[in-house]
């Protein structure tokens, strides 16, 4: 089988991300990074790649087999998705939960309109987390679910603040409540709100004459993102954000407490934790990739998500291998 050509679709943190992962992945290489800004002004760490602007796409003839979209959720990927849908296979992180439904009918309708192949809302959650949520349900129907995420720097948080007017730069930290986790774990199935369950943190670093009071309460009433949580918002300096928050930890976990059908108490518990969220999240895009691949070249159109793909396309290996080394 050919390597799978690559694209990446945005440079910061989480296309930077993505261009790692490429290099522990043999069978796909990566083809070129298209960026909305100058190319002849980003660096990348390939060399022999080229970057180009990202109207180059709009031919729908770049030498490539899958396109990773790197933007945020909160304004980027609502329009790149469904465009690019109709032009590449794409695959994108779109992260805001309670959209996911809309977002995959305009993706589904672009795709199926491109003959293309599209997977959305993939990364750790949505991605693994939702996997794990679905297991969870399927092996305990009679429990409860629970997610927990942080601590951690959440990048679709981060980026949603710093789209607000005024705004220069910010970090956005997800810190679940100690005692609703533990309480959880302790089997007695907990009715939690939204609110009990996890507290955000906010560094902010403000544009020069920015009203500080209208920009906090912007942030801490934006629905879907922080009007259902405890919201602390801090305006500090770039040297301080540069300097206290410059890495990007994150992690999490995702229980299902339930019992058997004799009343035995069962929890299930997968966690993660990371050094660099945009890295994990860029590894899991580039696995998922190489199965939007494969389900093209079988001819899969419209929009898929991370419940429709089989674990076996998301590795390198053939069945042979993964039965006799991973079964």
């Amino acid at each position: 089988m050919s390597k799978v050509r690559l694209g990446i679709l945005g440079y910061g943190n989480l296309g930077k991300g993505v261009e790692l992962a490429v290099r522990q992945n043999d069978d796909i290489e990566l083809t070129a990074v298209y960026s909305r800004r100058d190319p002849s002004t980003v660096a990348i760490a390939t060399e022999g790649v080229e970057v180009k602007p990202a109207e180059a796409l709009e031919s729908g003839e770049e030498p490539i087999d899958v396109l990773i979209l790197c933007g945020g959720s909160a304004t980027d990927l609502p329009k790149q998705t469904p465009h690019y849908a109709k032009l590449y296979n794409v695959v994108d992180s779109f992260d805001t939960h309670a959209r996911i439904p809309e977002h995959f009918a305009a993706v589904d309708t672009a795709a199926k309109d491109g003959g293309s192949t599209a997977l959305i809302s993939c990364g750790w959650d949505p991605g693994l987390f939702s996997l794990n949520r679905l297991m969870g349900n399927c092996i305990l129907p009679d429990g409860a679910d629970y997610t927990f995420w942080g601590k951690g720097i959440s990048q679709g948080h981060s980026d949603a603040i710093r789209r607000v007017e005024g705004v220069a730069d910010a970090k956005q930290y997800t810190i679940p409540v100690e005692e609703a986790l533990e309480e959880v774990r302790s089997g007695s199935n907990p009715e939690l709100t939204t609110r009990q369950k996890h507290t955000r943190e906010c560094f902010v670093v403000l544009e020069e004459g920015a009203d500080a009071a209208r920009v906090a309460e912007e942030i801490v009433s934006m629905p879907n993102y922080f009007d259902e949580y405890d919201t602390t918002v801090n305006f500090i300096s770039q040297e301080e954000l540069d300097r206290d928050h410059a890495a990007m930890p994150h992690g999490g976990f995702v229980l299902r407490s339930g019992q058997s059908a004799s009343g035995k108490k069962m929890l299930v518990e997968y966690s993660l934790k990371l050094d660099s969220n945009p890295e994990f999240t860029a590894c899991v895009l580039v696995a998922f990739a190489r199965a939007v691949a494969r389900f093209s070249n079988e001819g899969k159109t419209g929009a898929l998500t991370v419940f429709d793909v089989p674990p076996a396309y998301l590795s390198p290996l053939d069945g042979a291998e993964l039965r006799a080394h991973m079964l």
